[in-house]
């Protein structure tokens, strides 16, 4: 298979995996006023696929062992576009759940399988191709963001129809995928590569509960920011045109440094300073907000932090491994826990909202939250451990 056509694959497929989630953010006010419903039932919408990316990630090491990263990521992208389309038709509350459900189960799938993916393909290329990956995540959660406002106007008003034109993307990538997948059969049945091979999660591994931990307080501050930076900014008197252009140069602030950071990471071996570097410009954008600074100015920090903390996160269980078996398994151990960790963020932002009548207080534990995990950073440290096992 060419070197081309299985990058490709790769990006088309990391597009797909922030949409369903960063789509609804601009609009949420919108979608409350309309299904009647209170910012914690909101947050859900947020909550549920990320909570979905936790308990179902540990599922997509077995559907690896039966199908191959190719076949079960082509499964992930179907539940993630029917998931993403069905929200045309979405006349109350519970339907629009379980679209988020839906859409989750597939993105849940997908994240550990890409990371296994990598570590097959391009095992002495990882940080450029976790740069790659995480970067089209980006892309694809900047696009959203900065077209569902302006897709709403295109589409009459229609929220529905702006957040599931999103499913063209899995539509787009699908046929991609299902081609790789009958050639990564084919290759198996001749003996020309490997069948994916068992590898439990790393349970006992107290290295892998420390990644674990990290991922869940990256995870959840990421998500506070995806569903509620928007409305935060709102609430600073902005029109929602404005705080969606306000979270779109957040995410696109994030690109560069989603880029470049896990290469710097992989070429200079300081992974503590890249790690409480980019949390600390987390710390100074989220101070920003509550301290009334101009948001054009704290989504810039904001968008650095988040942009280099996610790809470190992706890499490091990739980087603690041997091979794309232990790869998955460490994957789909620090993204389960951590993604049902990371749940909780937008949660505890829509109850506080709701409690306090102000994301003031929100944003402070915010900040806490980013204090926790500056401390978990330096327990990480500079140095990989020996063993992966």
């Amino acid at each position: 298979m060419k070197l081309f056509y299985i990058v490709l694959a790769l990006i088309l497929a990391s597009l797909n995996l922030r949409p369903p989630i960063t789509s609804i953010s601009p609009l949420m006010s919108t979608i409350q006023n309309d299904l009647g419903i209170s910012g914690i039932t909101a947050s859900l919408l947020t909550t549920l696929p990320v909570l979905c990316m936790g308990i179902f990630a540990p599922f997509s090491v077995k559907l690896s062992r039966r199908w191959g990263n190719e076949g079960a990521i082509a499964v992930a992208l179907i539940l993630i576009g029917v998931g993403t389309g069905l929200r045309l038709f979405v006349g109350a509350t519970p339907l629009m759940m379980f679209t988020s459900f839906l859409s989750g189960v597939g993105i849940a799938m997908a994240g550990p399988l890409l990371s296994s993916f990598i570590k097959q393909y391009f095992p002495n290329r990882v940080a450029a191709m976790v740069g790659i990956y995480s970067t089209a995540m980006v892309m694809g959660a900047s696009i959203s963001v900065g077209l569902s406002v302006p897709l709403q106007h295109a589409l009459g008003g229609s929220w529905r129809g702006s957040l599931a034109v999103w499913a063209l993307l899995a539509t787009i990538a699908l046929p991609i995928w299902l081609r790789l997948a009958r050639s990564a059969r084919t290759d198996r049945q001749s003996g020309n590569i490997s069948a994916m091979g068992s590898e439990p999660l790393p349970v006992k591994n107290m290295r892998a509960w420390v990644l674990t931990l990290f991922f869940g307080l990256m995870a959840a501050i990421f998500y506070s920011l995806t569903a509620w930076l928007a409305p935060a900014i709102q609430s600073q008197g902005y029109s929602k045109e404005t705080a969606g252009s306000i979270q779109t140069l957040f995410t696109l602030v994030s690109l560069p440094s989603t880029l470049l950071i896990p290469m710097l990471v992989h070429r200079y071996q300081r992974r503590v300073f890249w790690l409480v570097g980019c949390a600390l410009m987390e710390l100074v954008g989220v101070l920003m907000l509550n301290l009334s600074v101009n948001p054009w100015l704290a989504a810039i920090p904001l968008g650095i932090g988040a942009g280099g903390l996610f790809p470190i996160a992706l890499m490091l269980p990739i980087d603690e491994t041997h091979n794309a078996q232990e790869a998955s398994a460490w994957s789909a151990m620090t993204q389960s826990g951590g993604y049902i960790l990371g749940a909780l963020g937008p949660l505890a932002i829509g109850w506080l909202h709701d409690s306090t009548g102000s994301f003031v207080q929100a944003f402070y534990g915010l900040a806490i939250i980013i204090v926790l995990q500056i401390i978990v950073q330096f327990v990480i440290g500079n140095k990989k451990s020996s063993r992966a096992v």
